[in-house]
């Protein structure tokens, strides 16, 4: 069984509702279970997801992580806790595993894509191999709000917006073709 992280932070729930719509993707494979974690931050409440720990970027065959976009960049929780992982760096703990992000924006123009592509830089400083949404994916090219090749993205516009239809397919197609590739790179 191949354990695939899905590490989040997210303070208004839209990235904690992709994580759970891409563990389901990710549990859609028989040899892969998703393992969600979260960061320390002050909106950290006990009901919540378990906090990461650097035992589960050891025992990960995969990561996808995801964060609310501030200002074109991933939260500063995420970013602190990859600023702590100088260690797993110089073990070469993530090298060679398979690594995706996803994000979420209040706005349609939030800097979506500029958030994935940042979210990327700490995990091929690791090593990582990165994986995105292909444009098989039908609803990339149908989504009238998140998406990208890049990662999967939620356009929340208020902080109860729920996921669209094509946003959680797409999250959801992400996870599964994530936990495949896992699979067979570790056959």
């Amino acid at each position: 069984m191949k354990d695939i992280l899905i590490l989040y932070y997210s303070k208004n729930d839209s990235t904690k509702r992709m994580a759970r719509a891409i563990s389901r993707g990710v549990e859609s494979v028989t040899e892969a279970t998703a393992i969600i974690r979260t960061v320390k931050s002050a909106h950290y409440s006990e009901s919540d997801d378990l906090l990461v720990t650097k035992d589960d970027l050891r025992n990960c065959s995969g990561m996808i992580i995801g964060s609310p976009t501030h200002f074109g960049n991933m939260a500063a929780p995420l970013k602190e806790f990859f600023d702590n992982t100088t260690d797993e760096w110089f073990n070469c703990t993530l090298e060679n595993k398979l690594g995706g992000v996803f994000t979420s924006t209040s706005s349609m123009h939030g800097g979506q894509e500029t958030t994935l592509l940042s979210m990327m830089l700490p995990l091929l400083h690791h090593g990582m191999l990165i994986a995105g949404v292909p444009y098989s994916e039908k609803a990339l090219s149908s989504t009238k709000s998140g998406g990208t090749p890049y990662g999967p993205s939620h356009v929340a516009h208020d902080q109860k917006s729920e996921l669209t239809a094509e946003e959680k397919l797409i999250c959801i197609s992400f996870g599964k073709r994530f936990a495949e590739v896992v699979v067979s790179l570790n056959s």
